[in-house]
């Protein structure tokens, strides 16, 4: 199915967001080049749909991945002609244009120059302060984008996407119980969400995991299940990390029936859990999830290994209804069906 262009192309392939940003000359060309920024024009008109404007947003999107900078910035000027220059959607959208465009580090620091300025005027300009962190992150400067991130939850505390990047980038620094803290809140914060970005704020950021509720369990298991592979782990620790990513992945596989990247997860889990011989512990007063015993454990990891092969044996057929898992997860998942067949034959 061809990716629309109403939905925010934050996890497009490059495929498919070449196959978009082809779209940019005919939607430019079949709407007017120039819109009045007066609502009672627009009212009267009634040539204004807000789609439209929704359409330009992605499309700068996509242009500016493709290196279609001419079509971005057409798509930008009928913003700005529309909302005008101090529209703050219109200011992140212009400096993200510019980001893309640098051609140094010298012009980067310019840009957050241009951010630091209008944040001066404005503290609460959100969309600004969100591209502000992005650009951090992307120079290299993650400290400094983790602070930030922390500021902005200080004024904006219930803002899951922000939540989500944090935990990213404490992923990245090797922060395991941060990270896992921050991906906690956005539990909080969004338990039936059908995913974590708005498409009203997917710019702002770098992209983000657009998560359903099966993702955010799967992506909490991942990073208990890192967090008690990490060199120096406690052994109590660890057990309680694999605990937790058992009950993680087993929620995100609840939810999903056929979510791959649960299976997977529970895969890898059970499989370090049997080969590690860990035992399982006895049950708390505090009521603190533990792990099951082994033979509850070999059923899960047989669960897992069965449901892995049926997804990749239809995938590979392309069957109907089995369409739509990526590439790279269906080798991940057979690579490591394939780990456990040779394991078998030593």
């Amino acid at each position: 199915m061809a990716p629309s262009i109403l939905h925010p192309p934050v996890q497009l392939s490059p495929a498919a967001a070449l196959a978009l940003s082809q779209q940019a000359p005919a939607i430019l060309r079949s709407s007017p080049s120039t819109v009045s920024s007066s609502p009672l024009n627009t009212l009267l008109s009634g040539s204004e749909k807000p789609e439209q404007w929704l359409q330009y947003e992605n499309l700068i999107l996509s242009c500016l991945r493709t290196g279609d900078d001419q079509a971005a910035h057409a798509c930008l000027r009928r913003l700005v002609a529309r909302f005008g220059n101090d529209n703050e959607r219109v200011q992140a959208l212009r400096g993200l244009v510019k980001e893309a465009e640098a051609p140094d580090n010298g012009a980067l620091e310019n840009v957050l120059k241009e951010y630091n300025q209008i944040l001066g005027e404005n503290d609460a300009n959100i969309p600004i302060a969100k591209r502000r962190i992005a650009l951090l992150r992307s120079m290299g400067r993650l400290s400094d984008a983790a602070s930030a991130l922390v500021q902005l939850l200080d004024f904006s505390p219930t803002d899951a996407e922000a939540w989500s990047e944090l935990s990213d980038i404490y992923l990245s620094q090797g922060l395991y119980p941060q990270a896992i803290y921050a991906i906690e809140e956005v539990l909080v914060l969004a338990p039936n969400a059908w995913n974590v970005c708005s498409p009203t704020i997917a710019p702002d950021l770098s992209p983000m995991l657009m998560q359903r509720p099966s993702q955010i369990h799967a992506r909490l298991g991942e990073l208990q299940y890192m967090a008690a592979s990490a060199p120096g782990a406690a052994n109590g620790s660890s057990q309680k990390y694999l605990a937790e990513a058992i009950k993680r992945f087993s929620r995100s596989i609840e939810l999903c029936d056929d979510y791959l990247r649960g299976y997977y997860g529970l895969k890898l889990v059970s499989k370090k859990l049997l080969n590690d011989g860990v035992k399982a512990a006895k049950q708390t007063d505090d009521s603190e999830f533990v792990l099951p015993d082994t033979h509850t454990i070999e059923r899960l990891n047989e669960l897992a290994t069965a449901k892995l092969s049926e997804i990749v044996r239809h995938s590979a057929a392309n069957d109907r209804g089995w369409r739509g898992y990526s590439e790279a997860e269906i080798a991940a998942a057979r690579e490591l069906l394939a780990d456990d067949a040779s394991a078998i034959k030593r």
